[in-house]
Order: structure tokens, then C-alpha cells, then sequence
């Protein structure tokens, strides 16, 4: 909390302070738009809330955003959910995203790094040349504005291609990374019915090849909308019958035709599950992910062209979103496909040093595993261009932060940062003229007003309550798919506070005006950023017939490590043996993700419910924290309450 941490572990001095973009953006701003001129990034910030139009209106400005057809106003109706924004404009984001190819043709626009860690550069001119092949052929196989193209793709400059290309045509992108089975693929894709699907035969991860042509053709078997299916030999193998080739959908040398389409027309669709049914698909706008990103990028990660910007990330996660849209500040992305920790733990550093990264973001759970296995980046690679080094996926502890400090460099940004898949983008983190405090996020984002709220919705300060933000941001989903009357997407962030979206966070908003994030306040499983709903894991470990029932919580330690047990209630006359445990590690494996394979498989006499029969997860989760019986459970709510004194029993002897 603010008293706790008086001085700052870093500061940027004034040198930088004058270079940043964001610095500049204001003083423009202030003779542009009545921006206060004094008073730094807080009275920034105020205005930015304050005068929600007047900012937005200021980005697209700055950032010089293409609009094809103008804009009525900024901002029609404000109300939450279903803002309207930028209404009668017409854009196209790919357009924006390839930008820097029409001044900056042979210099990288990516660097694609494996296993090996070697570094292939991809130039702008290259890259346009092929989304320009590309998206011609997407318009010839009849894929018109609209249409999903899906990708069961790792990270690798084909998926960037391909994304740009279906935004290109005004098509609706999805993907998701290879390791995902095909339950957890078919349980997204089937959602949006994909008329294109971009596949790999495999990938390689941990100095192994993984086969995934079974999976594949599982997948066109079972998504009958395809019309297409394109392949992309990453293990060598021959196209499978009826599949088209990469390499010829991509060989032309063709002048991309980008199609003008309304600021509001849906660009991709992002996965994220809650605790019961299908994954939430998550639909964000061109325009609102265009100028959303731009803030985010531009402003807070202060990246332009004489950056390299590389996150650790996979194609399933919304972080790879959001490092493609590094492309559109002119910014030169590091795509790095493989294991984090491969051929050791210190893996992500070499990368950084090789391609010579001034912003390396990567999970804290990363940072830990490194100071934990004695990592001595500074010692042994040379990151003298590493300006930022930012972390997500789950907040990063105090001793993170030190062990960057120290382990790195003293003179180091360090930019924890938290948002969402929801938005694609962070609530809160970075601002390259604020000081870093320990354990603390810098401030809340520009146009975004952060707030901490009490049950009754009352404003807090320095003290810990739901994360809420009171005004529409331009990337909040403009609908979720298959939810014709909104009423999934408002029940998910607005039925505790009407008109105010609350994200699941339990965070705490200082005097000083940092952040600091608590984890997750609903039980949604959060594995190295990835998000899972249980039900995706109760669905597939509650297929063998031993398991009568089970229950998973996902629990963040004060280490800042994340214990995910599952607890399973046996049927009558099975046993938890070496076997069992065997097969339910391996289906959650196969079926759905490696990540998510528990960290602990414990027996159980039953799983507690509500009256109503839902399994009850957040109380568990609360009590396995060390919150006391009385605090974490309303009794009454509960179909069998000596059962909880079972989970009680566990968190105290892990205590």
C-alpha cells in the first residue's frame, strides 16, 4: 500500500522524461485540445477521463488514424454495455498495421526466432507483398467481410500474415495456439463456424516435435463451414488431401486492396472462459482495437519505429494480439515460437539480446522461475537495449521486482501490467514518465477510468476492493458471438453494477495514484496468462468413469506462484492409484492444454454446492487462501457445510 513503499525503486530521469512520446503527446495536446499543460500524467490522466471525446478525438489525431469516411461525433450513445463510437467512420486496420511499409520497405518489420534462436527477419515490403497475395486469394475463395478465418497456429510470421490478410478483407479473425487439443479448439471454432482454416502439421516445443495432423484432421471433420483449408508444412510434411499450400496463396506480388469498413466492425474474436459453459467468444472492433492499441503502444509503452517489441506469447493468448499490433506504431515485433524455458531457463533473455528488444515483456511467473533457478541476465547476455521489461499473466511480486532491478539493470523500467483478454489491453501499467514503485502497477491507462469499489459501489482508496471502470473504452467487446441479445455480455461485467463494467480483479488503487492487482476475485483458472474456465477441465476429467465429481481452484500465493490443485470425489470402489492419477493428467494434457495440468491431485469425500447444485468454488478458493470458515462462505448458501471443513483442514496444514 502507499505507506509501505515511499520510495521508488525507480525513477526516470529527466532526459527521458522529455523523450517520451507521451510527453510530447501532452504538451500537443495542451495547445491542441486545452490539455493541462502542468501537473505530469496525473492531471493527463483526469483530463483524459474527464473529457472522454476530446481524448479520443486527440488520439486519432496524433496517431493521424485513417478514416475513409468521417466520423459524426466520437462517442454516440456512452451508455455501457453498447457505447457507440466513432459512428459514420469507415477504416480498415490492416492498412494501419502496414503503414511503415510505404517508408521503411527493407528494413524488419518481424524477426522470427525457434528453438535454435536464430533470427530470421521479415521486411515491411516482404510482409505487405505477402498479406497483398494473401488476402487476394481470401477474396477469390469467396471469404467477403464478415466471414471467420480461423488459425490453429503457433507463433510464427504465417499467423501474422494471416491475420492481416482476413483484417484486410474485412474478414473476422480466431485462433488458437497448437497445443491446444482438439476439444478446446472445436469448443472455440464451432462457436463462430470459420470458413477458412490456416493450419500447421505440428510445432516444435522443449526440442521435440509435436504431430498434429490427427488433430487437424479432426478439426475438418468437425467444422463443416470450412470452404478452405490452408497448410503450412513447419514439420516438412506433404498437404493433406483437398488442403490448399501455403506457399501458393502466397507468392503473387500483389498491391493489397484494404476494405473501408465501420469503425465498429468486428475484427477478431478472443476466447475467454467462464467458470460454466462454452468459452466466451469475445468480439473487438477494428476501430476500437486500431485506437485502443495505439494509445497502449504509442503512448504507455512508449514504442515507435526504432523499437523491437517482443512478448513471450502464444497464438491462444491475447498478448499475441497485441504484439502484432506493435506493426502499427511502426515498431519491429519479435515473434519467438517455443518453449519458454528451452534450451534453458534463461531462454527468453538470449532472445532478447539477439534481436536486440528495447521492450521484453514476458509473465511473472517467468521472473520468479528465473530467480529461482539463479538466471543472471545482465551477467550473461548484453541487454544494453533493453529499455522496458514488462510482465503480465498474474501480478509480479515484490521480490520480482527487486530481482529485475538487481539481476538487469538498476536504470530499468519495469511495467507490470494487467488488463484483460475482454479489452485487449491493460486497465492499468505502464506510463514511461511515472516512477516504479515496488509490487505496484504505475497508474491506470489513459481514457480509462480505473476505479476500487466496495459491494455497495463506494470509492476506495488504499484499501482493497473490486476493480471497476466507470466509462466505455473503445475496445470492450462490441458483442460476445452467438448472444443475439446481449445478455451474456452484460451479465458477465455488468450485473453487479449497472452501467459500470467489473472485471473480476480484486485491486487496490493508492493515494499516490498506483495500482496494485490481488488476483482474480471470481474463479476463473489464470495459468502463464492463459485463461481457462473450470468447466473445461470438469467436462474432460469427468469422462473417466472413476471420477464421480471434481472441483479445481486456481490459488495465488503470496510467493506470487499459482497453485492449481483439483480435488476429486471418487465413484464407489475406484482408487486414486498411480494409474488414475496418470490418466487424469494425461487427458487434461491431451484434451485440452499442458498448462493447465493440476499441480496436485487430492481425494476428496465429496464437492460442496450451492442449494441450487452449482459447485462452489470461489469459497474454496477463499478458504485454501487462509480465509477463515465464517468470512468465506455464507453458510446457508451451502447444500452440505461439513464438507468445507475438509478443504479448511488442507489450507491449514499447508499453512
Amino acid at each position: 500500500m502507499s505507506t509501505e513503499n515511499p520510495q521508488p525503486l525507480w525513477q526516470p530521469d529527466p532526459a527521458r522524461i522529455a523523450q517520451a512520446r507521451i510527453t510530447a503527446f501532452q504538451a500537443w495536446a495542451a495547445a491542441h485540445h486545452d490539455a493541462p499543460a502542468e501537473g505530469g500524467y496525473a492531471a493527463l490522466h483526469r483530463w483524459s477521463v474527464e473529457e472522454l471525446d476530446t481524448f479520443w478525438q486527440a488520439i486519432t489525431e496524433w496517431f493521424d488514424v485513417r478514416f475513409s469516411t468521417p466520423y459524426a461525433r466520437v462517442l454516440g450513445d456512452r451508455a455501457m454495455p453498447g457505447a457507440q463510437w466513432f459512428p459514420g467512420a469507415t477504416l480498415n486496420y490492416a492498412e494501419h498495421a502496414l503503414r511503415a511499409s510505404e517508408s521503411r520497405a527493407d528494413e524488419p518489420a518481424l524477426l522470427h526466432v525457434d528453438e535454435t534462436h536464430d533470427v530470421t527477419p521479415v521486411t515491411w515490403a516482404e510482409l505487405r507483398r505477402q498479406v497483398g497475395s494473401l488476402a487476394a486469394e481470401l477474396r477469390s475463395l469467396g471469404v467477403r467481410p464478415g466471414d471467420r478465418v480461423s488459425g490453429y497456429l503457433p507463433n510464427v510470421p504465417q499467423a501474422v500474415v494471416a491475420l492481416l490478410a482476413t483484417a484486410a478483407v474485412g474478414g473476422v479473425w480466431t485462433s488458437c495456439a497448437p497445443d491446444f487439443g482438439a476439444r478446446s479448439v472445436l469448443d472455440r471454432f464451432q462457436q463462430v463456424e470459420p470458413v477458412v482454416l490456416f493450419t500447421v502439421d505440428g510445432y516444435r516445443y522443449g526440442g521435440k516435435e509435436h504431430d498434429r495432423r490427427d488433430v487437424v484432421a479432426e478439426l475438418r471433420r468437425e467444422l463443416p463451414t470450412l470452404r478452405a483449408v490452408v497448410h503450412i508444412p513447419l514439420l516438412g510434411t506433404e498437404a493433406p488431401d483437398g488442403a490448399l499450400d501455403w506457399s501458393a496463396l502466397t507468392s503473387a506480388d500483389t498491391e493489397p486492396v484494404f476494405d473501408q469498413v465501420p469503425f465498429d466492425h468486428p475484427l477478431w474474436v478472443l476466447y475467454s472462459s467462464g467458470t460454466t459453459g462454452l468459452p466466451k467468444a469475445i468480439v473487438q472492433s477494428q476501430g476500437g482495437i486500431l485506437v485502443e492499441h495505439l494509445k497502449q503502444l504509442g503512448l504507455h509503452c512508449d514504442l515507435g519505429p526504432e523499437d523491437r517489441f517482443f512478448w513471450y506469447t502464444s497464438t491462444g493468448w491475447m498478448m499475441w494480439n497485441f504484439l502484432v499490433s506493435g506493426l502499427l506504431t511502426g515498431t519491429t515485433i519479435v515473434l519467438y515460437d517455443g518453449s519458454p524455458g528451452y534450451p534453458d531457463t534463461g531462454a527468453q533473455w538470449r532472445i532478447a539480446e539477439r534481436t536486440g528488444a528495447t521492450l521484453y515483456g514476458t509473465s511473472a511467473a517467468y521472473v520468479m522461475a528465473c530467480r529461482k533457478a539463479d538466471v543472471h541476465p545482465s551477467r550473461d547476455f548484453d541487454l544494453s537495449a533493453v529499455k522496458c521489461v514488462a510482465t503480465t499473466g498474474s501480478p509480479l511480486p515484490p521480490d520480482g521486482f527487486r530481482w529485475l532491478h538487481d539481476e538487469v539493470r538498476d536504470d530499468l523500467w519495469i511495467a507490470s501490467v494487467s488488463g484483460g483478454t475482454d479489452v485487449c489491453s491493460c486497465f492499468a501499467g505502464a506510463v514511461p514518465t511515472l516512477p516504479v514503485h515496488v509490487g505496484e502497477l504505475q497508474a491506470p491507462g489513459l481514457g480509462t477510468d480505473l476505479q476500487s469499489w466496495d459491494p455497495s459501489g463506494k470509492h476506495l482508496t488504499d484499501e482493497v476492493g473490486e476493480l471497476v471502470v466507470t466509462n466505455p473504452m473503445p475496445s470492450m467487446p462490441i458483442r460476445f458471438w452467438n448472444d443475439p441479445d446481449g445478455s451474456r455480455y452484460h451479465d458477465s461485467y455488468f450485473d453487479t453494477y449497472p452501467g459500470v463494467w467489473r472485471h473480476g480483479d480484486w485491486i487496490t488503487i493508492t493515494s499516490r495514484g498506483s495500482v496494485v492487482i490481488h488476483g482474480r476475485s471470481d474463479s476463473t483458472l489464470n495459468r502463464q496468462g492463459v485463461r481457462m474456465g473450470s468447466a473445461d477441465i470438469y467436462e474432460a476429467v469427468e469422462r473417466l468413469p472413476e471420477i464421480r465429481e471434481s472441483l479445481v481452484i486456481g490459488v495465488e500465493q503470496p510467493d506470487g506462484g499459482y497453485w492449481m490443485p483439483l480435488f476429486v470425489h471418487l465413484a464407489p470402489g475406484a482408487t486414486l492409484d498411480e494409474d488414475l492419477l496418470d490418466r487424469i493428467k494425461q487427458t487434461i494434457r491431451r484434451q485440452l492444454s499442458p498448462r493447465h495440468v493440476p499441480d496436485e491431485i487430492i481425494e476428496v469425500p465429496g464437492v460442496p454446492h450451492t442449494l441450487t447444485g452449482k459447485r462452489i468454488e470461489v469459497p474454496v478458493k477463499r478458504l485454501l487462501q487462509g480465509t477463515p470458515l465464517e468470512k468465506a462462505v455464507n453458510p446457508g448458501s451451502i447444500d452440505n457445510l461439513d464438507l468445507l471443513a475438509f478443504y479448511e483442514e488442507i489450507a491449514r496444514n499447508r499453512a
